[in-house]
């Protein structure tokens, strides 16, 4: 699924994994999040319409209005009546404790994951960098 893109940037994706067990609404939720932190969404960018993600992704409406919702309620997105959503230019502060505890049981789930799947830490990092350099190459 694509928004509306600035030019020269490739549009943001939502992909769901119906198999992980995640609620579709929090794959939404952890998407743009995970966007954000990887620089391919920046304060501004607009996302789908609700109706455009339950389209394209064959979801309840519902659902992805629950997860445009909290990420609302979070400050990171904003909505603009008659003109779409968008990444909130305000930063979403959390002291350093609880970012550590978040990243760090974030890493613990990652590895479990993929460790039960048969790939190795080796594997995982192998697949970060080609990310971090595939963002990098978005960017410019």
């Amino acid at each position: 699924m694509k928004t509306t893109a600035q030019p020269g940037k490739k549009p943001f994706e939502f992909r769901l994994d119906l198999h992980s067990g995640v609620p579709v609404y929090r794959q939404i939720i952890d998407q743009v999040m995970g966007g954000i932190a990887a620089g391919v969404l920046a304060g501004g960018d607009q996302l789908p319409t609700v109706r455009q993600v339950a389209v394209d992704l064959s979801i309840n409406p519902n659902t992805v209005v629950r997860g445009y919702r909290e990420l609302e309620i979070r400050g990171v997105l904003e909505t603009q009546q008659g003109t779409g959503t968008f990444v909130s230019y305000q930063k979403v502060k959390r002291d350093d404790v609880e970012r550590e505890r978040q990243l760090n049981q974030l890493v613990s789930e990652f590895v479990s994951r993929a460790g039960s799947a048969g790939f190795t830490i080796k594997d995982l990092l192998e697949q970060l960098y080609d990310r971090q350099n595939d963002t990098e190459k978005n960017r410019r």
